[in-house]
């Protein structure tokens, strides 16, 4: 992976597309637990768009996670105009890239050399501090937002989407190690960016 040149090709396009619709689908219809009503669910999958940053790179992640965003708000009746498109889907988007930008220093350092024997505790260390980072500082951003698009008080929105994805974006590092193995064919084909 590190001695491949990155380059930004229509097969990119593609899997942001797959990855993000798919991401939406899972999030709307997985989701099953409103925390706000008609503006929160419980993300039970919100790992997936950091595990796509980190297996795929952030460009694909940020994609992903804003597509995804659309979708799942589309699907779940959660649209609030502007909320979503502008500061949902771009915190999100970046929620996913950041942390695999600063790991994996923008894919100069392979996820496979991070996850090998002797290893893993270092990556699952780092991977769980940037992504609860950067989910915390999504869930304020977006809070924000939320809070002035949809009428609902800071703290209430915070609270709430806090519940609803720091815990499934923890799992994030075990889930990268669980399917970075599994998905080594497909990493060949996309390249990463």
């Amino acid at each position: 992976m590190t001695n491949q040149k990155k380059k930004f090709s229509f097969v990119n396009i593609i899997f942001f597309v797959i990855f993000g619709v798919l991401t939406g689908v899972v999030w709307a219809y997985l989701s099953p637990i409103p925390l706000i009503p008609g503006a929160v669910h419980f993300r039970t999958f919100a790992f997936i768009i950091p595990a796509i940053g980190y297996l795929f790179g952030p460009v694909t992640g940020f994609f992903a996670g804003y597509i995804g965003t659309l979708v799942w708000s589309l699907l779940a009746g959660m649209f609030i105009p502007l909320h979503s498109p502008l500061t949902d889907g771009i915190t999100v988007g970046l929620s996913a890239a950041l942390p695999a930008l600063i790991h994996l220093k923008n894919g100069k350092i392979d996820l496979m050399d991070l996850l090998q024997p002797g290893q893993k505790g270092k990556f699952i260390l780092k991977s769980e501090i940037l992504c609860l980072l950067f989910g915390v500082l999504m869930i304020l951003t977006t809070s924000i937002s939320l809070s002035y698009f949809a009428g609902l008080p800071y703290s209430y929105c915070v609270i709430w989407i806090g519940i609803a994805d720091v815990v499934p974006i923890a799992l994030t590092p075990f889930v990268v190690m669980w399917l970075a193995p599994l998905m080594k064919n497909v990493r060949t084909l996309v390249p990463y960016v």
